[in-house]
């Protein structure tokens, strides 16, 4: 018998990417994605689950389907995309869940869990470079930072309790992608870009098919622990910026998001609360515990930045723009399932 999966956030941009990546996989059996609404992206062999946020159906479905892994990409990293009270049902509540079905089902032996390194914060108490084992140097402040660490904490608990699950939580530096949108990435592609005023901070990031690569990784190498992801080097916010084709808008130091308030209500720029202090101090963090596993990154931070640069360039460029794909759940269950269908669409 094959390898059987549960994919949780099958309509998200990081579930769908997952279930399209696991779906190549002849070992793979059976697929089974999880959602709170139409998948992403267009599934091939996976089936679709619609589920409320907090997954209060898992149980039933990993004891019905006897899957024997669950990768959970459905952590929210940034808070202008939800108020508090669905982060901590979505990241909390969702992963109690999810770990509650895992040990109902008994037939669970592999939990791969996207997390963020926002557990580690930004202060300027903190090391240039954090570890896996580096405490926070100070408590979090934001919703989403203490929902992420209050998910991790019940994954550590589920690992102590179960040695015989392989227990893997890839924590992920900032994502610049062609098709990712991130709270960085929308304010990068504007003309000017939010600074705050006498700070130049080291960020790190990683491109989003570093992201999936690793997700694939963790899965096929059954490493179990707790992983940092990120390209190698760090590079100041400034000249971020600059290769994207972005100017500094300098906020103040004191409550830079009263100052950008008016223009974050007016859709210009995203400044979510895990923002302000990532953009005074930065953060780096040591990869090299998951390259020992054997995983080799693609781009370098650098490599990520100038890649999204290329991206933002050919977007900016005159011309007819490409039509986008959205992908229609029942639309495409039609082509998948109808014996009306003779060829396959598009041809």
């Amino acid at each position: 018998m094959g390898r059987r999966v549960l994919v949780t956030g099958a309509d998200t941009f990081w579930g769908g990417r997952t279930i399209q990546v696991l779906e190549r996989d002849p070992e793979i059996d059976v697929i089974i994605g999880l959602g709170t609404q139409d998948p992403s992206v267009h599934l091939e062999r996976a089936e679709f689950v619609r589920a409320d946020q907090a997954y209060a159906i898992l149980s039933r479905i990993t004891r019905a389907t006897a899957v024997d892994t669950i990768v959970h990409t459905f952590l929210l990293v940034d808070s202008s995309l939800a108020p508090a009270k669905r982060i901590h049902e979505t990241n909390v509540i969702g992963t109690m869940n999810l770990l509650a079905a895992a040990e109902a089902s008994g037939t669970v032996r592999q939990v791969i869990v996207k997390s963020s390194g926002l557990v580690y914060g930004s202060s300027a108490q903190d090391p240039a470079t954090f570890d896996e084992g580096t405490a926070r140097s100070r408590a979090a402040k934001t919703d989403v930072e203490r929902s992420l660490i209050e998910a991790e904490g019940l994954v550590a608990d589920f690992a102590d309790e179960h040695p015989h699950a392989v227990v893997t939580v890839l924590r992920f530096a900032n994502v610049l992608g062609d098709d990712v949108v991130t709270s960085i990435s929308r304010n990068l592609s504007r003309p000017l870009t939010p600074a705050i005023f006498g700070f130049d901070p080291m960020l790190q990031f990683v491109h989003e098919h570093d992201v999936v690569r690793a997700m694939e990784f963790a899965f096929r190498s059954r490493a179990g622990g707790i992983f940092n992801v990120g390209g190698a080097g760090r590079l100041p916010w400034s000249e971020v910026a600059a290769i994207c084709g972005s100017r500094l808008l300098p906020l103040p130091p004191l409550r830079p998001e009263l100052a950008i308030a008016p223009l974050v209500r007016a859709g210009i720029f995203a400044f979510p609360p895990e923002l302000a202090p990532l953009l005074r101090y930065g953060r780096g963090m040591d990869t090299t515990r998951f390259s020992d596993t054997g995983f080799t990154y693609r781009y370098t931070s650098a490599g990520a930045v100038a890649a999204f640069a290329r991206h933002l360039r050919l977007r900016r460029s005159p011309g007819p723009a490409g039509e986008r794909y959205t992908c229609e759940h029942d639309v495409e269950e039609f082509f998948r399932r109808s014996h009306a269908v003779t060829r396959p669409p598009g041809l």
